[in-house]
């Protein structure tokens, strides 16, 4: 019998990696950015100028090798492909607590 264990929402913590928070974060950028690639129809070198990386980093990108891109890059790629990025700050939470990181794209 196979033993199935619910998720817990991050996959990457779920496999026990040390910065699965900013992994997350990596991954839904880089599908962002795929998905806008993909709606333009851009090819990848086109992309990779507008996006001022080079063709093979960002062929690593969408293919999930995002370690050596930061989030402010992946943000700043985005804006260069016509996104409108925000970063919104808001109200503290008790000391004790930590507060988080999320994503939301509108459409």
């Amino acid at each position: 019998m196979i033993e199935i264990e619910e998720g817990g929402g991050n996959v990457y913590a779920d496999l026990g990696f040390p910065d699965a928070d900013e992994m997350l974060i990596k991954a839904q950028l880089a599908t962002e950015i795929a998905d806008v690639i993909k709606r333009r129809r851009l090819t990848q070198v086109k992309a990779s100028e507008i996006m001022g990386i080079s063709q093979p980093k960002l062929s690593g990108l969408l293919r999930g090798q995002f370690r050596g891109i930061s989030e402010a890059k992946m943000l700043d790629c985005l804006a260069r492909l016509g996104r409108e990025v925000r970063i919104v700050v808001g109200p503290a939470r008790p000391r004790s607590e930590p507060g988080q990181v999320q994503l939301e794209f509108a459409g």
